[in-house]
């Protein structure tokens, strides 16, 4: 599950093709890091694996903010907002991997897929962003897919582990109202270095009660955690770097596709028809609530800012 996006990052050129190229090399890059992170949490506690997830990836992380200067700034930032979003991330994390030890990575995907449906909602008292009636019910509509994955039965998966995913797909649309703020503020290195210092040190302080030793069989899994994490942050941020949001966005949900093809090649599991539904249910609903975003983004810009929410 990626850090929430640092989309405003500045662009130097408009590039959509080498945009989209970073972009899925991202999402396959996080989509690595998930595995993982669920091999981990077969025999590690959920914060553990939420500790080692944000302290492999530091030092990749700093040497990526020495190269492209911005060292000076890492201590000049707004505390109380990345303070916020480290204990959202923590919380985030410990939800993510909790879900992911108990479900195929496919049904844990398509239940935080509903993350950014959850940021438009929220984005409302928050940010004081207007949302019309069409994007409401595209709102809607997706979390009606959520209840479809989770089938709320006797015999469906409405268990503890699929209501904590629903929890930490809430507190990543949190942190991702976070980088909206923080965006005017701070700059993307800042933002990706405290966000994971933030779990790695309250993470591992929370986990420490129950700390494992770690295995020398789980280094290689914990190394690919730490690079394939780091590296798909600088991708993300090449990609907005070259490309606009509402170009990029959809392309997170190919994660579906490399999520599938681990389930399948390490688990030997595939998802059921009603994880399907659900799952085309609440991507299309983030489709179309991107698409509306996207013209009243469009129609802001030729009526100014007094335009009508859509």
């Amino acid at each position: 599950m990626p850090a929430a996006s640092a989309s405003n990052a500045t662009a130097p050129q408009f590039d959509p093709t080498r945009a989209t190229l970073w972009m899925l090399l991202a999402v396959a890059l996080f989509a690595l890091m998930d595995g993982g992170m669920k091999w981990l949490s077969d025999d590690y506690p959920p914060l553990q694996v939420a500790a080692l997830r944000g302290a492999a990836a530091l030092p990749l992380v700093f040497a990526w903010v020495v190269w492209s200067g911005a060292l000076r700034g890492l201590l000049h930032v707004h505390w109380r907002l990345h303070l916020l979003r480290g204990a959202l991330g923590v919380l985030m994390m410990w939800g993510f991997v909790y879900g992911l030890a108990r479900m195929p990575m496919t049904t844990a995907y398509s239940i935080v897929f509903v993350s950014p449906l959850i940021v438009s909602a929220l984005a409302v008292p928050l940010l004081g962003e207007k949302v019309g009636p069409r994007r409401w019910a595209a709102i809607v509509v997706g979390l009606l897919g959520v209840l479809v994955v989770l089938r709320p039965t006797a015999d469906g998966l409405a268990t503890g582990a699929g209501l904590v995913l629903v929890l930490a797909a809430a507190c990543y649309a949190g942190a991702a109202i976070t980088v909206r703020m923080l965006a005017q503020r701070d700059s993307v290195q800042s933002m990706v270095f405290w966000f994971l210092a933030m779990i790695a040190v309250g993470a591992g302080a929370l986990a420490l009660p129950d700390w494992q030793p770690i295995a020398l069989r789980d280094v290689l899994p914990i190394l690919v955690v730490g690079v394939s994490g780091a590296l798909g942050q600088v991708a993300m941020t090449h990609a907005f770097r070259l490309g606009e949001a509402s170009q990029l966005a959809p392309l997170e949900y190919t994660g579906l596709v490399w999520v599938v093809l681990l389930d399948l090649a390490v688990w030997g599991v595939l998802p059921d028809g009603m994880t399907w539904l659900g799952a085309a249910i609440i991507i299309a609903s983030g489709l179309y609530l991107l698409r509306r975003e996207r013209i009243r983004a469009q129609d802001h810009l030729a009526s100014g800012p007094a335009d009508t929410p859509p």
